[in-house]
């Protein structure tokens, strides 16, 4: 974890929970495969728009993270995107009409990822989380508890939310 660790050694001491967050999240999950936890680790950092936190990412994850699943991690972050937006939207106005109305969206790609649906899914719901789109979360949640299991969902969720955080602590 070289480029990540150059980014650990700019986080001062008042961060230091963060720096050690980044670290852990990266090397310890037990739900978790080593390439789902880079891809929704890159999939977050494209999402907040860190370029600096998905080079290293990219960089660190070499060989655990396929080419496909980098491509998926760019899709998600990018549908998400969209679809936090849109279905937030529909969600707070919380008019009937709007829900009626159909969404007119591409997404083909969630249902047929490069990879897997499950790690499409998982960085979806990383996504998701760190809009705060409910509907989104509520969504994805829902998928992946039926096929894999809350501590997926969780350790997820985790590494968006650290990812977010690193970021914070970096500007």
């Amino acid at each position: 974890m070289e480029r990540i660790n150059e980014l650990r050694s700019q986080m001062s001491e008042p961060v230091k929970d963060l720096k050690l967050n980044l670290s852990s999240v990266l090397t310890q999950s037990q739900a978790l495969s080593s390439e789902e936890t880079w891809a929704v680790a890159l999939c977050s950092a494209y999402f907040i728009q860190d370029a600096n936190l998905a080079s290293a990412i990219e960089a660190d994850a070499g060989d655990e993270l396929s080419a496909e699943a980098r491509e998926d991690a760019k899709a998600a972050a990018a549908i998400m995107a969209m679809n936090t937006v849109y279905y937030r939207f529909r969600h707070m106005v919380g008019k009937e009409s709007y829900s009626k109305m159909p969404a007119g969206l591409r997404m083909n790609r969630m249902s047929r990822p490069a990879t897997s649906i499950a790690l499409f899914e998982l960085c979806s719901i990383a996504c998701a989380a760190l809009e705060g789109c409910e509907l989104c979360i509520q969504s994805h949640e829902a998928k992946l508890t039926a096929e894999l299991s809350e501590n997926h969902v969780h350790e997820a969720v985790r590494i968006g939310a650290v990812i977010k955080g690193a970021s914070v602590a970096l500007s």
